[in-house]
C-alpha cells in the first residue's frame, strides 16, 4: 500500500473517531471540496456548512472595508478642517482667542481649549503638574479619546456637550508643557484612525503661531 493512501486510511480513521473535527473548525471548509447532493443529506449539509463559512469570511471581509473606508472618509475630512484652522492661525492676531472661538467651528467641533502646567498669556487655562504627560502617555504628541476623562477641567463649559475628545502636544519654544483639547460632540468629527499624525501637526501650527 502507498504512503499516500495509508495516510488517507489515517485521516480517515481520525476522523471517524472525532465526528465532531470539521464542526469544531468552520475554516476547514474552505479548503474543502464540496461534496455533490447525490450522496444524501449529510453530505448535503456538510456542503452547505461550508458554504456557510464561506459567506461569514465575505461578510467579514466586507465589515473590514466598510470600516476602513468610512475611517479614511474621516480621517479626510479632518485633515481639510486643520488646514482651514492653520490658514485662521496664520493670520492671526490673538492666538489663544482663535484657538477658542474660531477652531471649533472650522473643526466641526464643539469646543477647543489652550492649557498649560504654568500659563504665561490669557486665556490659556491651567492644568495640575505633570497632567500633559499623564494625558498624553509617553512619547505621544496626539491622542483621540472615546472614553473622555478630566472632561470638566479640560473641557470647561462645554464638558456637558463632549462625547469623544483628543489630546494635543503644542511644543511651544519655552519648554513649559501645554495642551489643546478638542471636544466633540460627533465621533465622526474625531476620527479614531488617520487622525493622530493631522492632529498633532495642528498643534506645531499652534506652537508656531503662538512664538511670532
Amino acid at each position: 500500500m502507498s504512503e499516500t493512501a495509508t495516510a488517507a486510511e489515517a485521516v480517515v480513521a481520525y476522523l471517524q473517531e472525532h465526528p465532531d473535527f470539521l464542526a469544531e473548525r468552520p475554516d476547514l471548509y474552505r479548503a474543502l471540496n464540496p461534496p455533490t447532493r447525490l450522496h444524501g443529506e449529510r453530505l448535503a449539509d456538510h456542503m452547505a456548512a461550508m458554504l456557510q463559512a464561506e459567506r461569514r469570511r465575505v461578510r467579514s471581509l466586507e465589515a473590514e472595508v466598510d470600516a476602513a473606508v468610512t475611517a479614511g472618509r474621516a480621517g479626510y475630512g479632518l485633515a481639510i478642517r486643520v488646514r482651514l484652522a492653520v490658514l485662521a492661525l496664520m493670520r492671526s492676531q490673538d492666538v489663544v482667542e482663535t484657538v477658542t472661538q474660531e477652531l471649533p467651528a472650522l473643526l466641526g467641533i464643539e469646543s477647543c481649549w489652550l492649557l498649560a502646567e504654568a500659563p504665561d498669556r490669557r486665556g490659556v487655562a491651567r492644568l495640575p503638574p505633570g497632567s500633559v504627560a499623564r494625558l498624553l502617555g509617553p512619547g505621544k504628541d496626539a491622542v483621540v479619546r472615546a472614553s473622555p476623562t478630566d472632561i470638566e477641567l479640560l473641557h470647561q463649559e462645554a464638558a456637558a456637550l463632549v462625547v469623544r475628545d483628543a489630546l494635543v502636544r503644542v511644543p511651544v519654544w519655552t519648554g513649559q508643557p501645554v495642551l489643546m483639547a478638542l471636544g466633540a460632540r460627533d465621533p465622526q468629527t474625531l476620527p479614531a484612525r488617520q487622525a493622530t499624525a493631522t492632529l498633532a501637526f495642528l498643534g506645531r501650527a499652534v506652537a508656531a503661531a503662538m512664538a511670532r
